[in-house]
């Protein structure tokens, strides 16, 4: 018995240490109201903004403010959340309010932003009933991520107008934020998502790495990644989990693109200009995914998150990597505080990268909506601006994290008296030249498609292309030639197949459609690869 008695005495203490032990949790913050946030931004940005927040509210308000950050991964997460919560919402309020059976076809609709006059009238009703309703997600702020993400939810009915148009007309001119810049959109003309930053795409770089393999020279361009010598030292991001690193992907075809355009125009003065870009677009886009299958074929992974690359380059453990501009700079002034070196470089390749925006927007039924939308107005104001790229400690700027990203205000890079306050004083934007002007014509509708394949070819068949890359460089000519021609033959993914076969597949309702074509893709380079190293072999 009293041994029975000691070993229930032990399970329990087991049990209950943990919980003994445990750190004092802090309590709740009390405040005057909250204001819920969806965001893939980084605990930096996440601690200067609640600091920097608090205060601007309360000096206007009176009154005290609570964040609450909700940090579930990156954009493409946070679309399944936001998808998964407001068929929830809009299923109770179809049912329950309204009374109305639920289908699969209500489901579809009310979603749907291709939904016309010519549409089933159920679907009809349904779109409009979810945008006539107050569902809600719970959250009361999305901030953060790709344009493109953003446009997608606006769409779909996720994002509302916040008013800042109206209420702030002074701010979307060219003179402050522009509509649009290099061929970008910086703000929703409905009013339904604002851009709040700039981020470019960049390399980020050791350099102790980079003199150990070899180098004598920094990289410059996106080309510079396709070296051989660079075979397991580049860092990637999966561009199906990270809508900003897929938006750098589709930068270096975007180059290819405009690069072959400049080429076409040049050898043919006196061409048809409509006739000689589409030959630069079908012909750039072959060039762009075969630098990208070379570039993935060097790759030591693909992460699942875009800050992983700048980290592990830090580290030593691989010797280049493509990442956001910011975590590029962030990381490499880390680096340099840590041990006064200067390990890191950074480059954003000229010509090879276009200023986008991470938006900031208002969703739909957001329970505490006056607030949400005064955060709004922070981040776009020139007091929120100063944060992304003020020093620590300097007036007005973050109190503890150098945030090293650029405002999307123009008027803010005019200010002489703030240069010496920022982190980044020679970044000017908005007069650089060199910048890659983004089509969106081009690429835009196959952005998706662009990443499932880029990620077919590069990642889920990543140990045959890199068993074959390494046959490549290994083989004498001819063979090299022959095996490398093989290994690039992208017919499977010509840009005319893509815009029609392929786009229908991956899009279409039937995800099965979806998985069968990336198979069908995945099968094809596997052919392709294992061609190639048969060739490099002389077989």
């Amino acid at each position: 018995m009293i041994k029975r008695l000691s070993i229930i005495l032990a399970l329990v203490a087991t049990v209950a240490l943990p919980f003994i032990m445990r750190p004092r949790q802090a309590a709740p913050e009390q405040a005057d109201v909250t204001v819920i946030i969806i965001t893939p931004h980084n605990e930096a940005i996440r601690q200067e903004y609640t600091r920097g927040f608090k205060e601007w509210y309360h000096a206007r308000t009176g009154k005290t403010v609570a964040i609450d950050w909700r940090v579930i991964g990156g954009t493409s997460e946070i679309a399944r959340f936001l998808e998964g919560e407001y068929v929830a919402s809009f299923q109770n309020f179809w049912t329950n309010k309204l009374g109305k059976p639920w289908s699969a076809e209500v489901q579809a609709g009310f979603q749907s932003s291709t939904v016309s006059a010519s549409s089933p009238p159920l679907v009809q009703e349904a779109r409009a009933a979810f945008l006539g309703s107050e569902a809600s997600s719970g959250i009361d702020v999305f901030f953060g991520g790709g344009a493109p993400d953003f446009s997608t939810q606006a769409l779909a009915g996720r994002l509302v107008d916040a008013g800042l148009l109206k209420s702030h007309p002074d701010w979307f001119t060219d003179a402050v934020i522009p509509q649009h810049y290099t061929g970008q959109e910086y703000w929703d003309k409905e009013g339904r998502w604002y851009g709040s930053v700039l981020s470019s795409y960049g390399i980020i770089y050791n350099r102790d790495s980079m003199r150990r393999l070899g180098f004598t020279r920094e990289p410059e361009q996106w080309a510079d990644l396709i070296d051989p010598r660079l075979l397991g030292e580049v860092a990637l991001c999966d561009p199906r989990k990270s809508g900003s690193i897929a938006q750098a992907f589709e930068n270096v075809i975007q180059q290819q693109m405009q690069q072959r355009w400049q080429a076409l125009r040049a050898a043919n003065p006196a061409g048809e200009p409509k006739a000689l870009e589409a030959q630069a677009v079908r012909e750039g886009w072959i060039k762009g995914l075969q630098m990208m299958q070379l570039i993935g074929a060097n790759s030591r992974y693909f992460t699942d998150t875009s800050q992983k690359p700048p980290i592990d380059v830090a580290a030593g453990n691989c010797a280049a990597g493509m990442c956001i501009d910011f975590y590029g700079r962030q990381q490499a002034e880390a680096v340099q505080r840590r041990d006064n070196s200067q390990r890191l470089g950074y480059v954003s390749p000229p010509g090879g990268t276009a200023y986008s925006v991470d938006p900031i927007a208002l969703l739909r039924g957001a329970p505490h909506r006056e607030a949400a939308i005064a955060f709004m107005e922070y981040v776009l104001s020139p007091e929120g601006q100063k944060l992304w790229n003020f020093k620590p400690g300097t007036p007005g700027g973050p109190t503890r994290f150098a945030l090293r990203r650029l405002p999307v205000r123009r008027d803010f890079y005019a200010r002489e008296d703030w240069k010496a306050l920022r982190s980044d004083p020679e970044a000017e934007p908005f007069t650089e030249k060199d910048q890659l002007i983004y089509q969106d014509a081009w690429t835009g509708r196959l952005f998706k498609d662009m990443a499932v394949i880029i990620s077919v070819m590069c990642q889920d068949t990543h140990s045959e292309l890199v068993q074959a890359w390494r046959a490549i460089i290994a083989a004498p000519e001819p063979e090299k030639a022959r095996a490398l021609a093989a290994l690039q033959d992208m017919s499977a993914v010509n840009y005319d197949r893509v815009a029609g076969e392929i786009h229908k597949a991956l899009g279409s309702k039937n995800k099965v459609d979806g998985i069968n074509m990336a198979n069908e893709l995945g099968a094809a380079f596997r052919r392709n690869y294992a061609r190639a190293e048969e060739l490099a072999a002389g077989r």
